[in-house]
């Protein structure tokens, strides 16, 4: 596949920026107008889902069908990845007592940390791929044990509870409890709120998510902008996918069997690419038919009476 014009990349985050103020246009608005937060949230999620099958379509007329194949599949196993991270952002909510209308500017920020982290784990994954053949076994044998923890999840009933680090942190430095800033000023002095707290904790794990999610997509693609594009496009999709299914999020108890699978494959997929070649429209149809089958179980399959 030949090199990426740096045109492209470019283009890839002006078009970014102007989605992102489309989408704060309207939010804006029809805060504004007292709208549902619902239907919010699924107009912004279906604006993000429509750019990601824009930008497949200009990779499919640029580089060719593999290209795009690889891009959805990424994008695939990334967001199937997202919806598992939300019951993390749930939890954190709960925890920091962050009201509803304060949490999509936690988000935002967070979300604009992860595009700047997502960049480095891919730029760094490529350069020890390429410079270390080990390392795949080192990424699969990651994938492995992220698939494992996953079929033992946390109970989500279960009550959140501080971390270590938030304890060890409002003991050196008092915290605001305030929400509508992240830095205030109290007793004549600059004091962290607990919205600020809620950010740098939703920060921490993505770093902790990228772990799982980038050797995920390099076992697709090591091309770096469909590696890059394919994660960012996702993940840019996470807030509003957030207020869209949290409703929802306690009913897909069995998502975790068809992820912690999807991670499997990828794993499988780098340890068998000297031998076996898994093209990217297979590895794209097994990661939606196992998702596909996973959320049906969950919405349709009755719990259990006991």
């Amino acid at each position: 596949m030949p090199p990426t014009p740096i045109a492209y990349w470019i283009g890839f985050h002006l078009a970014l920026l102007l989605l992102l103020v489309v989408e704060r246009t309207y939010a804006l608005r029809q805060l504004r107008l007292g709208r549902d937060p619902q239907r919010r949230a699924l107009v912004t999620t279906s604006l993000w889902v429509t750019a990601a099958l824009a930008l497949a379509a200009f990779l499919h007329h640029s580089f060719g069908p593999t290209a795009s194949a690889q891009y959805l599949a990424g994008y695939a196993i990334e967001e199937s990845l997202s919806i598992d991270n939300l019951f993390v952002f749930l939890l954190l909510f709960r925890l920091f007592q962050i009201d509803s209308v304060r949490q999509p500017r936690v988000l935002f920020w967070g979300v604009a940390g992860a595009i700047l982290l997502r960049g480095l784990f891919i730029t760094g994954g490529l350069t020890l791929l390429a410079h270390f053949a080990w390392i795949t076994y080192a990424f699969a044998l990651v994938l492995l044990i992220a698939a494992v923890r996953l079929l033992f999840p946390a109970s989500q009933n279960e009550p959140a509870t501080a971390p270590r680090w938030l304890a060890w942190l409002t003991h050196l430095q008092p915290i605001s409890l305030r929400q509508d800033c992240f830095v205030v000023r109290e007793n004549g002095r600059p004091m962290a709120t607990v919205l600020l707290l809620a950010l740098v904790a939703i920060e921490m794990c993505d770093v902790v998510f990228a772990l799982d999610s980038i050797p995920a997509v390099l076992s697709i693609t090591r091309h770096p902008f469909l590696a890059y594009t394919s994660n960012i496009m996702a993940v840019m999709g996470l807030r509003s996918l957030y207020f869209l299914l949290i409703g929802a999020l306690t009913r897909l108890r069995f998502l975790h069997y068809g992820l912690a699978t999807v991670l499997a494959f990828a794993a499988l997929k780098m340890l068998l690419s000297r031998w076996i070649e898994i093209g990217p429209l297979t590895s794209l149809s097994v990661v939606l038919t196992l998702l596909a089958i996973t959320l049906a179980a969950s919405l349709w399959v009755p719990h259990s009476s006991r």
